[in-house]
């Protein structure tokens, strides 16, 4: 290396080593610091990196899986919530910030500038504040009841009612009592959760904070949207009209390829959010009713500043880490592997 490379390497250090002081003190730093509470039994007295905190190495993590217990149920009953949570509001945010991006970017639309102001307003305002606002909605006497009974419908009480929507819909065309479940079902499943309680779909209470996810994320997403489709030549969907394609084959064939960076951004960040949401479960139900809007992230708050096992409520975090990023890495995986296989057949 010569002289003159290695002035520039150090001048390149130079540049760098602000941001990597910064982020070494006030990231990595406390991730280390919190990966060793997570393997102690520090109950929040003192400091946890004294010799008299209690060391128990991976107790805190095996106890979440292997150990009969009120932990691994707990534990199990918010990643249950939390999958039905994903599985409906990523699939519902998505297409709902897709079809708003093409409302807004329809070039006969007029006032485009007021719907996408209107549209992404929700997704800028407090999320505290909508969720106060969400229980006043959905109260007993609030506006969503007062709707239904217009039509003569008695609506539930939604931050009440425990029962899942899956027990609901199969109780309700015959197929299942959700009083008196089949024996099959009521037996040992996975996890310390018998298969009744693994299928039973997410709950009233925890659909209302679905609803709000959805009308709060949608907004953000739609701009990403939106950013995308702006950057799609109007010549590309003029050619396939030319040639014969109606709207349907012009989006499917043209349009929605283009997306697929924006589509993959989209349903990354909205896995992440998902599996970390926190503010809303707090203002609206606390984990209620019968622990089914209980989260992993609002369980590791509970276990640690509630509870006072800083080391438990840890190791919950940095398990619902790992969940994120093997869902984030298959996901990818998943993507550039249709990519391949397109690439290829081309």
């Amino acid at each position: 290396m010569s002289g003159r490379e290695s002035r520039q390497n150090v001048a390149g250090w130079l540049f760098v080593a602000p941001v990597v002081i910064v982020l070494g003190l006030f990231v990595l730093a406390p991730i280390l610091m919190a990966f060793w509470v997570s393997l102690t039994d520090w109950n929040g007295q003192g400091s946890p990196f004294k010799g008299d905190v209690p060391f128990v190495g991976v107790d805190n993590y095996t106890r979440l899986f292997t150990e009969e217990g009120l932990a691994r149920q707990d534990f199990m009953t918010s990643v249950r919530n939390n999958i039905y949570f994903v599985a409906i509001v990523v699939p519902a945010q998505t297409v709902l910030a897709l079809g708003l991006a093409l409302i807004v970017n329809a070039r006969l639309l007029r006032g485009r500038t007021f719907f996408r102001a209107a549209f992404f307003f929700p997704s800028v305002t407090s999320s505290v504040a909508v969720s106060v606002v969400f229980l006043f909605v959905f109260a007993n006497s609030g506006t969503v009841n007062g709707l239904l009974n217009l039509f003569g419908i008695d609506g539930p009480q939604w931050f009440a009612d425990s029962r899942g929507v899956l027990h609901l819909l199969l109780g309700s065309v015959g197929l299942v009592d959700p009083e008196a479940p089949p024996d099959l079902l009521t037996g040992g499943g996975p996890f310390g959760l018998s298969w009744w309680e693994w299928l039973s779909g997410p709950s009233v209470a925890m659909m209302t904070i679905i609803a709000l996810i959805v009308w709060t994320t949608s907004g953000t997403f739609m701009i990403m949207f939106l950013a995308a489709l702006q950057d799609i030549p109007v010549t590309l969907e003029e050619a396939a009209m030319l040639d014969g394609a109606g709207r349907r084959q012009v989006f499917r064939h043209v349009t929605l390829p283009l997306l697929k960076p924006a589509l993959f951004l989209v349903l990354t960040l909205g896995i992440i959010s998902t599996w970390h949401v926190f503010d809303q479960v707090y203002v609206m139900s606390q984990g209620n009713p019968a622990k089914t809007t209980l989260t992993p992230a609002f369980l590791s708050y509970q276990t640690a500043f509630r509870s006072f096992e800083y080391g438990s409520g840890t190791a919950i975090s940095f398990v619902l880490f790992a969940i994120i990023m093997v869902l984030t890495l298959i996901q990818r995986w998943v993507m550039r592997e249709r990519n391949g296989r397109r690439l290829r057949h081309g």
